[in-house]
C-alpha cells in the first residue's frame, strides 16, 4: 500500500513465522543475533551493505525498465521517500529535523556512489531518538491521566498530507491527544483508570523495545526500498533475510518443525501447531507453549527471551533431518513454573493454508438446486527450485487447481468459481499455465520489454482441464498474475469476471541475486525485485492503473486512492498496442444483461448487501471528514449507535441461520474481508477493505493485549462467517447455469465449444 507506517513497514520482522530452515545460516546468525539484541548505540552500516547498494545502484539506473540516472533528481526523491518510510503520518520528527537534514537531499546519490552511508544512518539514528522522546513523553501522560473529556477537541485520523509539527511543543501536543484518544477508548470499553494505565504504558513501552530491536539490516533495507520505489512502486530491495522469506512464500514449502510463532511479551509463543509436522506428531507441543531457549543438536542452549521473532525463527530453522531442541515454558505454567526440553527433528513442511482450496456451494432457488465448484486460490505459487531439478511433485498452484477440477468434475457441480481476491499474484508461468486449464491453446499476455520488444506468453498444451461454464471472482487486492488470469479469461469470452475493479498492476518483475557481485561468500547482498516489463492483454490494453473491469459490479469496498496502482504517484501510465491473434472462445455478451438485472433485483432485496453499502458510505465520511472527536459524550453516543447497529444486524443473521429456512444456501469460509471490522468512528481505519459484518464495539486493545485464546476464537469464528460476495457470486453463477440449460440455442451462441454443459448438469 501507498501509506507506510513504521510499524507496519517492519511488520515482518515482529508478526507471526512459520518455523523454516536454511541450513548454512543457522550457525552463522546465531551469533549476529545475539549482537541484534541490544541496539545499545548509534546503527551503523556494514562494508556488504555499502557495496550492496552500489551495485544495486548500477543494476536499477541500467537494466530496470524505468531506467533512472542516479543523480541529485534521484537523491531528492530518494530523501522523501526515505522520510515517508520512517515517518509517514509525520508524528515524530518536527520541521526543525526537516531543516537541520535539508542539505542531505541532494547527498544520497553521492552516499551510494562513494560507499559511504553514514548519511541515512544518521537520518535513522535521529528519528530513533525522536520516537524515544515521543514515546516517554506518551507514557508520562499516561501515569498522570488527567485529561478532560468534555472539551470539544478533534484528532486528525490521516496525517499523512499534514505539515510537520512545527516545534518540540506542536509535537507534544499532538501526542497528547493521542494519547487522550488511546485513553478514552478503553475508557468507553469499559476499563477503570488502573487498568487504563497498566494497558497504555505497556503498550508505549512495547513500541520502545520493538525499535530497538531494529538492527542495520532492517535500516538498510528500509533506505534500499526508499531508493528503488522511488524509480517504481513495484521495485523493492530484499535482504539476505526477506530474499529467504520471499522464496519460501512462493515454493510454500520448508524445512522446519512445523509450528507458527508469535510474539507476546517477552515470550515466543506456539501460535498454530501445523498438522503432521514434527510439532504435530511430537504430541508435546502445544498452542500457547512458550520457547524460552533453543539449542542445535546437542548443543548448549541460547536463551531467547525478549528477542525479536524472526531472530528465534532463524535458530530454529535447521537442515532437514537435524535435531533442534526446544526449551519449553508450557501454557499453563506460571512464569517460575517447570521447563521442559522438547527435541525435534526437522522436516519439509508445506504451507497449505496458502494453497488452492476448493468447496461446493448449493444454491436452491425456485425449487431446482445448483451445485457450484469454489476453487479459491491465495497466491499463484511455484517450487521453480524444485521444478528445475525435475522434482515430478513439485509444488505449483495450476497443478493444485487442475487436482480440485478433476474432483469438481466427479462432484458434478453445475459451475465452477475461481475466487481471486486479495490474491496480490505470483509466478507468471502460473498464470498463464492456469489459463490454459480453461482455454484450448493461443495466448495469454503479451510482455513488452524497455526496448519495445513484445513477447507472447502462450498456452501450447491442447485440451481443458474444465470445459464447463466458470467465473472469476476479483476485488482490488487481486493484482498481477490474478489480472492476467482475469483478463484472459475475459477476452477469451470464456467466463464471467464478478466483484470489483483489480489493483491495476501491469508490470512485470524479475529477481536478480546481487550476491553474484560480492567478492567473496561471506558477503550477502540480498536480492533486487525489479520491474523489466510491462504486461498487456491479448486485446492489447493493458491492466495497468485500471485493472480489470467486472462484468457484473459488486459494491466497490478499497478506497482508489489510497489503495491500487493508481494511488501511487510514480506508477506507470495505462497505453495500449496491438493486440495477439487469438480466436474467442465464446461471447458472453448475451449473458451479462439479464444476469445484471437478476443480481439487481436479488440484492435490491437482501439486507446484507444494504449494510455493506452503509459501511462503505460510513468509512469514505470518516476518511473525507478526517477527524474524530475527543469528547466523551460524543463518542459515547457514537458507541451507543455503534452497539444497537451490532444488536440489530446479530439478530437478523440469526433469524436467517434459522435451520428451518431451507433455501438458505450452504455458507462457505469467510474471506478477508469478512474478516475485517466494520467502520468503527471511535477505531478509524485505513484499511483498503470495509466490508460488512455485525460491527463489534471497539475494545480499545491492539495486537497481543488481547489473549491469545480470544484472538485465536475471533478468528475461528470469522473462518466460519457467511462470505456475502462470494454467495452472490455462486448466485450468479447458478443463474447462468439455469439460463445456459433452459436455453441451448443461447448456449450455442455465447459457449459453442462447452460440452461440459451436458456432463456436468444434475
Amino acid at each position: 500500500m501507498k501509506k507506510q507506517m513504521l510499524m507496519v513497514a517492519l511488520a515482518l520482522a515482529f508478526s507471526a513465522h512459520v518455523v523454516t530452515a536454511q541450513p548454512e545460516k543457522v550457525q552463522a546468525n546465531a551469533a549476529q543475533t545475539n549482537a541484534a539484541q541490544t541496539n545499545a548505540g548509534p546503527l551503523k552500516p556494514t562494508a556488504a551493505q555499502t557495496q550492496a547498494a552500489l551495485w544495486a545502484s548500477r543494476v536499477l539506473a541500467r537494466y530496470h525498465y524505468k531506467a533512472m540516472p542516479l543523480d541529485d533528481v534521484m537523491s531528492a526523491k530518494i530523501y522523501d521517500n526515505y522520510f515517508k518510510t520512517l515517518d509517514s503520518e509525520k508524528l515524530y520528527f518536527t520541521q526543525a529535523d526537516l531543516d537541520q537534514f535539508a542539505p542531505a537531499r541532494t547527498k544520497f546519490d553521492d552516499a551510494i556512489n562513494n560507499e559511504d552511508l553514514t548519511l541515512p544512518f544518521q537520518i535513522f539514528n535521529v528519528y530513533q531518538q525522536r520516537f524515544s522522546d515521543r514515546m516517554a513523553y506518551a507514557r508520562e501522560l499516561v501515569q498522570k491521566g488527567n485529561f478532560d473529556f468534555t472539551t470539544n477537541e478533534t484528532l486528525q485520523i490521516d496525517r499523512e498530507k499534514a505539515p510537520w509539527a512545527k516545534n518540540e511543543d506542536e509535537a507534544r501536543d499532538l501526542w497528547r491527544k493521542r494519547v487522550k484518544n488511546d485513553w478514552l477508548r478503553l475508557k468507553l470499553a469499559g476499563k477503570d483508570d488502573k487498568g487504563i494505565r497498566e494497558t497504555l504504558d505497556k503498550r508505549y513501552e512495547g513500541y520502545q523495545n520493538r525499535l530497538k530491536k531494529l538492527n542495520n539490516e532492517d535500516v538498510f533495507q528500509m533506505f534500499m526500498n526508499a531508493y528503488a520505489t522511488a524509480i517504481e512502486p513495484h521495485t523493492n530491495y530484499l535482504g539476505p533475510r526477506s530474499a529467504e522469506n520471499f522464496d519460501i512464500m512462493m515454493r510454500l514449502s520448508l524445512d522446519g518443525i512445523g509450528a507458527v510463532l508469535q510474539s507476546r511479551d517477552d515470550y515466543t509463543v506456539i501460535r498454530e501447531v501445523v498438522p503432521g509436522g514434527p510439532a504435530d506428531k511430537s504430541g508435546k507441543l502445544k498452542v500457547g507453549d512458550r520457547i524460552v531457549g533453543v539449542a542445535q543438536g546437542n548443543g548448549p542452549f541460547t536463551d531467547v527471551m525478549g528477542w525479536r521473532i524472526d531472530d528465534v525463527v532463524q535458530l530454529v530453522r535447521g537442515e532437514r533431518n537435524s535435531t533442534v531442541r526446544l526449551d519449553v515454558l508450557p501454557a499453563d505454567a506460571g512464569q517460575d513454573g517447570k521447563h521442559v526440553t522438547i527435541p525435534l527433528v526437522r522436516q519439509k513442511i508445506s504451507m497449505e493454508e496458502q494453497s488452492a482450496k476448493k468447496q461446493i456451494i448449493e444454491v436452491k432457488e425456485n425449487g431446482v438446486k445448483r451445485r457450484i465448484g469454489i476453487v479459491s486460490l491465495p497466491t499463484f505459487y511455484q517450487d521453480f527450485e524444485a521444478r528445475r531439478k525435475g522434482d515430478k511433485d513439485f509444488k505449483s498452484a495450476t497443478r493444485d487447481v487442475q487436482r480440485i477440477l478433476g474432483e469438481l468434475k466427479k462432484e458434478k457441480v453445475d459451475n465452477v468459481l475461481i475466487d481471486l481476491r486479495n490474491n496480490g499474484g505470483g509466478s507468471l508461468i502460473e498464470a498463464v499455465e492456469l489459463t490454459g486449464l480453461f482455454i484450448d491453446k493461443g495466448p495469454v499476455v503479451q510482455q513488452r520489454t524497455a526496448e519495445g520488444r513484445i513477447d507472447v506468453e502462450s498456452d501450447t498444451n491442447a485440451g481443458l482441464a474444465w470445459d464447463g461454464p466458470m467465473g472469476v471472482l476479483i476485488n482490488r487486492g487481486s493484482a498481477s498474475a490474478s489480472e492476467i488470469f482475469a483478463a484472459a479469461i475475459q477476452d477469451y469470452g470464456r467466463g464471467i469476471v464478478i466483484g470489483e475493479p483489480s489493483f491495476g498492476k501491469g508490470t512485470v518483475q524479475t529477481l536478480i541475486n546481487l550476491d553474484r557481485f560480492s567478492q567473496n561468500d561471506k558477503m550477502k547482498y540480498g536480492e533486487l525485485k525489479m520491474t523489466i516489463a510491462q504486461f498487456f492483454r491479448i486485446n492489447g490494453g493493458t491492466t495497468q492503473l485500471r485493472g480489470v473491469t467486472p462484468d457484473i459490479k459488486l459494491p466497490v469496498t478499497s478506497d482508489a486512492e489510497n489503495f491500487g496502482e493508481s494511488s501511487y504517484d510514480n506508477a506507470l501510465p495505462w497505453v495500449q498496442i496491438k493486440p495477439a491473434t487469438y480466436l474467442p472462445a465464446g461471447d458472453l455478451k448475451e449473458l451479462i444483461t439479464p444476469l445484471q438485472k437478476r443480481h439487481d433485483a436479488r440484492v435490491a432485496k437482501d439486507k446484507e448487501f444494504r449494510d455493506i453499502e452503509q459501511d462503505i458510505a460510513e468509512a469514505l465520511k470518516l476518511r473525507k471528514d478526517n477527524i474524530i472527536s475527543l469528547n466523551e459524550a460524543v463518542r459515547r453516543k457514537e458507541r451507543e449507535n455503534q452497539e444497537a447497529k451490532a444488536r440489530l444486524r446479530e439478530s437478523r443473521l440469526a433469524d436467517a441461520q434459522d435451520p428451518g429456512k431451507a433455501d438458505e444456501p450452504v455458507a462457505g469460509p469467510g474471506s478477508k474481508e469478512q474478516r475485517a471490522k466494520a467502520p468503527n468512528p471511535t477505531a478509524p481505519k485505513k484499511s483498503n477493505v470495509v466490508l460488512k459484518g455485525a460491527p463489534r464495539a471497539d475494545d480499545g486493545l491492539q495486537g497481543d493485549e488481547r489473549s491469545l485464546a480470544a484472538e485465536i476464537a475471533a478468528e475461528k469464528a470469522a473462518k466460519n462467517a457467511k462470505d456475502v460476495y462470494l454467495q452472490e457470486a455462486a448466485h450468479i453463477l447458478a443463474d447462468e447455469a439455469g439460463m445456459l440449460k433452459a436455453d441451448t440455442r443461447m448456449a450455442s451462441r455465447t459457449m459453442p465449444y462447452m460440452s461440459g454443459l451436458k456432463q456436468s448438469g444434475n
